[in-house]
């Protein structure tokens, strides 16, 4: 994880898929991806347990998503990190689209990350995007 690969994808990557959106207001996991929202990026919910999150339909699973998806955002714990990256890789196999795999702040599997680097997948960890879109962009 390199300071270039932060930037190159808030710059550069505007699509995000964002496993474990949220529907409470109150919590990192909807106040983030809504931000991210309202600063321009496509965010698709995948969340199993709603249809809909702030008027966007929410997905059952990575796969369901048709659209083109640049990044996978996840706000899961680190401990369904692997199964997740599962599906994640899965996907870029077979649509050649995710770029990039961002762990929020306090998730971490750096087996899971190194499965995904080797992918060719840019992989963040422990970092939060909002946080790191200010720091970036000083809004």
């Amino acid at each position: 994880m390199s300071e270039e690969e932060i930037s190159y994808i808030l710059k550069n990557l505007r699509r995000i898929a964002t496993i474990g959106f949220s529907k409470d207001p109150d919590k990192p996991s909807h106040r983030v991806p809504k931000f991210l929202m309202d600063h321009g990026y496509t965010v698709y919910p995948v969340n199993p347990t709603t249809p809909e999150i702030l008027g966007k339909r929410s997905f059952r699973s990575l796969s369901e998503i048709g659209d083109s998806i640049d990044v996978v955002q996840i706000f899961r714990p680190s401990r369904e990190v692997p199964q997740i990256m599962d599906e994640v890789i899965k996907r870029r196999r077979e649509k050649g689209d995710v770029k990039a795999v961002w762990l929020q702040e306090g998730i971490r599997d750096d087996v899971s990350a190194e499965r995904a680097r080797n992918e060719g997948l840019i992989v963040i960890q422990d970092r939060c995007m909002y946080k790191e879109y200010l720091r970036l962009f000083q809004v």
